[in-house]
């Protein structure tokens, strides 16, 4: 008899209703798909701590269970949390802020190079120097590339740790050059391309490390005429030379321009244009584009008041006048290459971080995405009644929302990655052809077939935020992977970059290079 009486003043009902509120909640924040993951993610952690919360509130004062079994019940959860807080850490976050968790144990993110696999001897014809490519749109033209990789799949040549950070490799002749952290020293590094060897370095004594950031540089290289123009994560401006990595001159573009240091490190590839190096310092009062010769970094001119964000300075033609494109916070904007001079601005919605590339299109268009719920938009470019340019709001779209990733355009087709899921989009109206493949916040290239074949060959090297690299083939009627195979371990964020077959792969742990199958 005592013990029906006491299991009948037990009281589920609380937990039941906990349970069941948290199931509704949980089946709310996912349904929403004008929400962006991030926010998804993050209440989806508020909501789990809250309701574990109140299911220890209701264990402890509202479950009428013996006191006995309560306190066993607390003790062991208790025990359960700190064995996790003991073996394992949180090693970083994926681009939805999911933390990633590692055993406490074992081997943190690289920041020293430790050997290299055997080289295998191999020709190469094309060069990517710099960020995104030789014309810094994520575009490669005149290769190839081998539809079905199932009898030959891509060969690996090397794969080795390598310094933290979020750089890419720009490539020049059988040089490959990129940007890691390796204990307290920021680090510019020239492999081999075909060994992966280390053929020369530079360093500063300057170390960026932000949680959930990361470690390490985030900016690529850019190669030009023998020498090596890099940015650190924290504002440095370095001009090396090519063959030896000697500094020429070096530049801190924060100190020299009254700017701050961006939330994330500062991002924005170096842009090389005729006797000039342009980046985006962020400055106040007339200084956010800088530009420095780019032979002894005495400072040419200087434009825009807007903070900086995370996208690199592009050199473009629109409306019948050259301009240099820059995605600042609250705006982006084109300024005039010869002076400087802010030529038009459109605002941007803050409370974003702005990443990736706008690209410029046919018929004088620029296309803008970015995430955190915004979503893209189409301007147009044209001359006012006062002959001065300025950008029209064509059509905008949640329906592509790029965090990380750069897009591409193909015939009249935006490819890219929409909060981590690969979509195709129509630039006559913003409509959405087709939504498929999560592959995380990642990045493409367009590899585009010689001229006279391109048509048939168009295809697209997804490089997933698993590690995975995946084949996609550029069809706006319907989304078609051909191939994968996993390239790296972990958390990928960097862009790759493809010289010739050559692809070269890397995130804050581990680089390699790939010799991919040709027709």
């Amino acid at each position: 008899m005592p013990t029906l009486h006491s299991k009948s003043r037990i009281r589920w009902l609380p937990a039941a209703i906990i349970v069941a509120l948290t199931v509704l909640a949980l089946i709310l924040i996912w349904s929403l798909e004008a929400a962006h993951r991030q926010s998804q993610v993050f209440f989806t952690v508020l909501l789990l701590i809250l309701s574990f919360l109140l299911m220890l509130v209701w264990l402890l004062f509202f479950s009428r269970l013996r006191w006995k079994i309560r306190l066993l019940a607390f003790s062991a959860i208790v025990l359960i949390l700190f064995l996790s807080v003991a073996l394992f850490r949180i090693k970083g976050f994926s681009g939805d802020l999911v933390p990633l968790l590692e055993w406490r144990w074992g081997e943190k993110a690289a920041e020293s190079l430790m050997g290299s696999s055997p080289t295998t001897p191999g020709a190469f014809s094309k060069d990517y120097p710099q960020f995104l490519g030789p014309h810094r749109n994520g575009t490669v033209q005149g290769i190839k590339l081998a539809r079905d990789w199932s009898e030959r799949p891509p060969q690996l040549l090397w794969r080795q740790p390598i310094g933290a950070g979020w750089s890419a490799f720009a490539v020049v002749g059988s040089s490959a050059v990129t940007q890691e952290q390796r204990d307290e020293y920021e680090m510019v590094v020239c492999y081999d391309l075909m060994s992966g060897q280390e053929r020369w370095s530079h360093s500063d004594h300057d170390r960026y490390e932000v949680i959930p950031a990361g470690v390490g540089p985030r900016a690529t290289p850019t190669i030009v005429e023998g020498r090596v123009y890099t940015l650190g994560a924290t504002g440095i401006l370095n001009c090396l030379d090519f063959a030896t990595g000697e500094r020429m001159w070096s530049e801190d573009i924060l100190y020299d321009n009254d700017a701050k240091l961006a939330s994330w490190g500062m991002s924005g590839s170096p842009l090389v244009l005729d006797d000039l190096v342009v980046v985006s310092a962020g400055g106040e009062d007339g200084k956010s584009l800088v530009a420095y010769h780019k032979d002894t970094g005495e400072r040419v001119w200087r434009g825009g008041s807007s903070p900086a964000e995370y996208s690199s300075p592009l050199i473009t033609t629109l409306a019948g006048v050259p301009q240099i494109l820059i995605f600042n916070y609250g705006s982006v904007a084109a300024h005039d290459p010869s002076s400087g001079q802010v030529l038009w601005q459109h605002p941007w919605p803050n409370g974003t971080q702005c990443v990736s590339q706008p690209v410029p299109l046919p018929d004088d268009h620029l296309f803008v995405s970015s995430a955190y719920g915004i979503g893209c938009k189409l301007f147009q470019i044209a001359h006012n009644a006062d002959n001065q340019l300025k950008a029209t709001l064509v059509w905008e779209t949640p329906r592509l929302k790029a965090k990380f990733t750069n897009v591409v355009h193909r015939d009249g087709y935006i490819y890219g990655l929409d909060d981590g899921v690969l979509v195709c989009l129509d630039l006559a109206d913003g409509q959405r052809k087709w939504k498929r493949g999560r592959y995380g916040h990642g990045q493409v290239i367009l590899v585009d077939g010689p001229d006279e074949i391109k048509d048939q060959n168009s295809l697209l090297l997804v490089s997933a935020e698993s590690g995975d690299v995946l084949l996609v083939e550029v069809n706006p009627n319907e989304s078609k992977e051909l191939a994968r195979f996993s390239a790296v371990a972990g958390k990928t964020w960097n862009n790759p970059a493809l010289a010739g077959q050559y692809l070269l792969v890397r995130n804050d742990r581990e680089a390699a290079c790939y010799k991919l199958p040709l027709e």
